[in-house]
């Protein structure tokens, strides 16, 4: 029988993925400014995920088998080249604040998904009422003005983060059920690894070599991408794909939430942006939808694929 995982480590996974990634909203918003995006993000997980590889190899893990690079490359597929390829594209065109709106809705893709396809338990009346509470709380957070009358967002951008995030979340959670290695850094590494091969091909596919000017890379994007890779990826990444295998996808997911108090803050902080009575308000909104689905019980046997 496994041992449950110590609660300390579990608190520093989850500081890890709503604080770290919280903050990628603007690195990656640098990082694209004069990088091409698919290019940008298979630089960040491949150098990544090769750390991890060999390190784990160094420390004596076995090389892993066929399957478990199968299972490794849809991981990286769904998470990496559809999920976070497809939010980096999008970052060109859809304000951040839009953005984190589209992203909070991940818990909902999470549910919906483990229950239709992955035959999870239905959702009770609280989880769904947590779920509507907390994106809620981020449509006040934004504004519903501002979604009203913003107007002048490319559809093609909103279409790209809606397959972005139901991506995500089908990933996650097939990641539950593949066959991959026991050690939770080897495996991680390996998902970052085939994802960056993807989508280093999608950017030769899509001819962005071709249209990269080094002389025009900022240093500020050259940072972003180191931040993203050694913070976002090796750290944040690597908690999330552990915390999956520990913690049920539903509490993992309320990441979503989160993160866009941490963006709303880090542009307070470090932009300038104006902290107001309404962001206070959802933040309060947000957290209570958290609460209600963190604090779902999990009856014994029961507990999330």
């Amino acid at each position: 029988m496994t041992a449950a995982p110590s609660r300390v480590k579990v608190v520093l996974a989850f500081l890890a993925i709503y604080i770290i990634w919280g903050s990628t909203y603007l690195f990656i918003r640098f990082g694209v400014a004069t990088i091409p995006p698919f290019m940008m993000a298979g630089t960040r997980f491949i150098f990544a995920g090769l750390f991890l590889y060999f390190w784990n190899r160094h420390q004596g893990i076995p090389a892993p088998t066929r399957i478990q690079w199968r299972s490794a490359a849809i991981v990286g597929a769904l998470l990496l080249l559809i999920g976070n390829g497809a939010l980096s594209w999008s970052e060109q065109v859809i304000p951040s604040g839009v953005t984190a709106l589209f992203i909070s809705t991940a818990p909902i893709w999470f549910v919906l998904i483990d229950w239709i396809w992955f035959g999870s338990t239905r959702p009770t009346g609280r989880v769904v009422f947590g779920l509507a509470l907390g994106l809620a709380g981020v449509i006040w957070l934004i504004g519903p003005d501002n979604l009203i009358h913003g107007g002048g967002f490319p559809l093609s951008g909103l279409l790209v983060l809606m397959l972005s995030t139901a991506s995500w979340a089908a990933g996650s959670l097939y990641s539950r059920r593949a066959i991959l290695p026991a050690s939770h850094s080897m495996a991680t590494g390996m998902e970052m690894v085939a994802g960056g091969i993807l989508l280093y091909v999608l950017s030769v596919v899509t001819g962005e070599p071709w249209r990269l000017d080094p002389a025009t890379v900022t240093l500020k994007s050259m940072l972003a991408v180191g931040y993203l890779s050694v913070f976002g990826s090796l750290v944040a990444f690597s908690a999330y794909v552990w915390l999956l295998r520990v913690v049920p996808a539903s509490r993992v997911s309320t990441y979503a939430f989160v993160n866009p108090l941490i963006a709303v803050f880090l542009g307070w902080s470090l932009g300038g942006e104006e902290f107001s009575p309404r962001v206070g308000i959802a933040a309060l909104i947000i957290v209570a939808g958290v609460i209600l689905i963190v604090l779902r019980p999990v009856a014994a046997g029961k507990a999330e694929a």
